[in-house]
């Protein structure tokens, strides 16, 4: 019963490696986390903001036993959105815990609030687990856990089993953020090995080091997050280097057993964006390397690798004034309108003013589109 367990939260860690390398998946993965935990459904989101100024969702994908349900995301964004009671109770609850969303409805609202009506009936989520999970560059997570399929009410061994994922959940997102700004969201293996800068290193069937390309050099070399020891990988931060080490015995798991790719963040010094690490193994038949001595790939995507964006060549070739081709560069560099407020000593207000103007320019409705075409005008001269 035990090997079950694991292989069935091996089966979700593996969807969710998927799921991290491309949005897509997630539904799939969804409905791995339903048959595993016995439950309806899921919501998972992301948002950052102001809850008074401007709070902003920045995704929202809800699935029932593995069908995204675009109909009910609309539903609550649109209308239910600002009348669910829960909204102010659940931006206040502490990170990492769970909580029934039953309790964050007063007795009376549960019988005449037409959120909770919707989340019971259509989602089947009135007895739903919620939970808060910090994201990145001052985002939120919030992942719903929908109800049980036997109308049972939660055991303590699915409880125990949505504890266990949150770390996972969290790194998911995490890693589709990081990839985001990196333009890397949804690339394929191939497509990944063709970027400019991309760190390369390949491993033995024991985790040693058998090749670097220049840049994964550099990075070990200026110890970039990751160091090579002994001709072993290791990422500096504890925490970090702890997430690597399990990630690559999971890709160089021992002789006869398939290895399992995955993707984890690293840490570098200063305020620069964490590092990318997708774990690759390599099937002996399948890959093109001598003597067979590669059995993993790790890639290193660097957020901050990206071409550089000139803000005068996007002042002059999409017609902006100084500050706003300054405030279009550093959305399309992956920050908030509040990170702009406090970098440019503007208030939010006049950031979003500019924001306006340039997508009325261009007949935009979207950042991003804006942050699309922004960055096409990567490197320009």
């Amino acid at each position: 019963m035990v090997r079950k367990e694991l292989n069935a939260f091996e089966r979700i860690l593996a969807s969710l490696h998927e799921a991290a390398l491309d949005d897509a998946r997630w539904p799939a993965t969804s409905a791995l986390i339903d048959e595993t935990l016995g439950t309806h459904g899921s919501t998972l989101a992301c948002g950052g903001g102001d809850p008074e100024e401007g709070y902003r969702i920045h995704f929202m994908w809800t699935c029932l036993r593995g069908e995204r349900r675009r109909d009910l995301e609309r539903l609550w964004l649109e209308t239910l959105y600002p009348l669910d009671e829960r909204m102010p109770r659940l931006r206040r609850l502490p990170f990492n815990r769970l909580f029934h969303v039953a309790d964050l409805y007063t007795e009376e609202e549960r019988k005449t609030s037409e959120a909770y009506n919707a989340l019971s009936t259509l989602a089947h989520a009135g007895n739903a687990i919620d939970v808060r999970l910090h994201g990145t560059h001052g985002s939120r997570i919030a992942w719903q856990v929908n109800d049980p399929v036997d109308g049972e009410g939660w055991s303590s061994a699915q409880l125990d089993s949505i504890r266990r994922l949150l770390p996972h959940i969290r790194q998911t997102v995490h890693v589709q953020q990081t990839l985001a700004r990196a333009d890397a969201l949804g690339a394929t293996l191939e497509e990944m090995l063709d970027r400019n800068g991309l760190g390369i290193v390949q491993l033995d069937a024991h985790g040693r080091i058998v090749a670097a390309n220049d840049r994964a050099r550099d990075v070990l070399r200026v110890g970039d997050g990751l160091l090579d020891e002994d001709g072993f990988l290791f990422a500096y931060a504890p925490r970090d280097n702890d997430d690597l080490q399990a990630l690559l015995s999971r890709a160089l798991p021992p002789l006869g057993a398939q290895g399992i790719g995955g993707w984890t963040i690293v840490r570098r010094p200063g305020a620069q964006p964490p590092l990318v690490l997708q774990v690759s193994p390599v099937g002996r038949r399948e890959a093109d390397f001598p003597v067979g001595r590669v059995e993993a790939l790790v890639l290193v995507v660097d957020p901050a690798g990206r071409a550089a964006i000139d803000p005068a060549v996007v002042a002059a070739v999409l017609d902006l004034t100084g500050m706003e081709s300054r405030v279009a560069v550093l959305l399309a560099q992956g920050m908030s309108v509040r990170q702009i407020a406090t970098a440019t000593g503007r208030k939010e207000s006049t950031i979003r003013s500019h924001v306006k103007h340039i997508f009325a320019k261009h007949g935009l409705s979207r950042q991003a589109q804006l942050v699309q075409l922004v960055r096409s005008l990567a490197g320009a001269p």
